[in-house]
């Protein structure tokens, strides 16, 4: 297969997915530190947050696994070369995405950034139109009806 040919298998998202919930992180943060709004008592802010930091690493490695084991690729711009469908991927099409968003959440409520968890909301609208719709749309391309019918039978996020 050339070159060319390899570069063109892969969904074309607009953005590497840890690079797109970096920067709503990142600004969030520059945000609570210009601008901050607090919510969160002192006390509760790492218990509160320890439950969606730790979900989200359990489910990221899990779900990172599974592609793994499937001899695919993590990478949106590389060539699937399998319909991953076992582990945290019989729940959820996007468990890797679930648990970025879940770190962002831990982190601002981490640090009382209710900027964080508001700048999730655009984040989640960028990865779903910018990154899943196109990533489907190639699944189906290249997969057909098997991805179809693990589409019909699993949800898009929980």
């Amino acid at each position: 297969m050339s070159e060319t040919t390899n570069n063109r298998d892969n969904p074309g998202v607009i953005a590497p997915p840890p690079l797109i919930f970096l920067a709503g992180t990142v600004l969030g943060l520059l945000l609570h530190w210009l601008l901050p709004l607090r919510l969160i008592p002192d006390a509760l802010q790492v218990p509160v947050a320890l439950v969606p930091l730790i979900a989200s690493v359990i489910l990221g490695l899990s779900a990172a696994q599974q592609f793994i084991r499937a001899g695919t690729h993590l990478e949106p711009n590389r060539p699937s070369t399998a319909i991953v469908t076992s582990g945290p991927y019989r729940f959820t099409r996007n468990p890797i995405y679930l648990a970025m968003a879940l770190f962002q959440t831990g982190i601002g409520i981490m640090v009382d950034g209710v900027w964080v968890l508001l700048l999730l909301i655009p984040v989640l609208l960028v990865v779903n139109y910018g990154i899943i719709m196109r990533e489907e749309r190639y699944l189906e391309r290249k997969f057909g009806d098997e991805y179809r019918r693990y589409k019909q039978s699993v949800r898009r996020w929980i």
